[in-house]
């Protein structure tokens, strides 16, 4: 017969697939039954009607039911009380009741991908280096801070939302991708009627009530321009790398140099330019130009491809060799490396 300490072995084995964490280091084992070969285990849900019971049934029973001697694995599940959510805010945050500032770990390696203006294809090209760094095996989540053209949720097929736990939020996760996205609060795609405070409010809520946990990099898909919200986030995130997304024309050149100079005033580095979408349509070498005109990198190319459209529209974001290639070249230029700088125009 198995013992009651080799299915908490096996339940070490079980993580929580938001919290990314053992249940049983989150306390959420509420009870074990032994009884012969039969198992029957009690798991207690941050939330009722969690939307990812699935997993859980399917670590317990591949766990636990591994074990000699066992027969047969039930699982049941419970919901924490309001004192137990409580304290197990308060263990995510490393004992601290209330975090203050940012919930990132100062190691997290914030990449902002940025835009002088929308269309050129900013959010698929954030998508896509998000799930080229996760199949790389690294941590990452996405912060979807582009307010008023939220569209990271659908370009990764992510329709769950965020739980609150006790006065922490929890990120939704698809295939250890962690998002936070405005979309996820607003009900038949209705549009963001905000104005600049409220904006401000709600970016440093999802940088510190957000519970993100431990991550290599944290992949923000900026809004275009130089407004309110790429200022505030400029604020907040100071020590954030950026990358400029533009297409080759002439005119998307100019406006993309205006949010280079932007990110270079808020003491966000510069690290290179994208061009995005090039070939016989837009043409091609203008991200070059603009590469050279800011004194930076030219990232990489990538070419107008109807399957990158398709596969953002399918919510499967494509890692094409370009991706890669640029994620290459972000890992050379990691903190430390030589970028020169702007210059600061009167």
């Amino acid at each position: 017969m198995p013992t009651r300490e080799a299915v908490l072995e096996a339940l070490g084995r079980v993580i929580d697939p938001e919290l990314r964490r053992p249940v049983t280091e989150l306390d959420m084992v509420r009870s074990i039954e032994i009884e012969n070969g039969s198992v029957e285990v009690t798991i207690a849900l941050t939330v009722v009607g969690c939307p990812l019971r699935s997993s859980f049934e399917e670590q317990v029973a591949r766990e636990v039911g591994s074990l000699e001697g066992v027969e047969d694995v039930a699982l049941s599940f419970d919901v924490m009380t309001a004192e137990e959510r409580a304290h197990l805010t308060t263990k995510l945050r490393g004992g601290a009741e209330k975090r203050k500032g940012l919930s990132l770990d100062a190691s997290t390696r914030v990449l902002a991908v940025c835009s002088g203006k929308g269309g050129v294809g900013k959010s698929t090209v954030t998508a896509a280096l998000a799930v080229a760094l996760s199949e790389q095996g690294q941590r990452v989540g996405i912060l979807d801070a582009d307010i008023y053209g939220h569209s990271i949720p659908h370009l990764l097929g992510i329709d769950q939302k965020p739980i609150a736990v006790d006065r922490m939020i929890v990120p939704p996760v698809k295939d250890g991708l962690k998002l936070m996205s405005i979309g996820f609060f607003l009900d038949d795609n209705q549009p963001v009627m905000w104005r600049g405070p409220m904006l401000h409010k709600a970016l440093e809520q999802f940088l510190s009530d957000v519970h993100w946990g431990e991550l290599d990099v944290l992949v923000v898909d900026m809004p275009p321009g130089t407004g309110d919200v790429a200022i505030s986030l400029g604020q907040l995130l100071p020590r954030a790398e950026v990358l400029v997304v533009t297409t080759p024309q002439p005119a998307a050149q100019e406006v993309a140099a205006r949010a280079a100079l932007m990110a270079q005033k808020t003491s966000m580095r510069l690290l290179g330019v994208v061009e995005n979408m090039s070939g016989d349509v837009f043409g091609s070498g203008g991200g070059e130009r603009l590469a050279d005109d800011l004194g930076v990198p030219l990232l990489g190319t990538i070419p107008l491809d109807s399957r990158i459209r398709e596969a953002g529209d399918a919510g499967e974001p494509l890692v094409t060799p370009e991706i890669t290639s640029i994620i290459e070249r972000l890992t050379e230029l990691r903190p430390g490396g030589i970028v020169k700088p702007l210059t600061v125009l009167s």
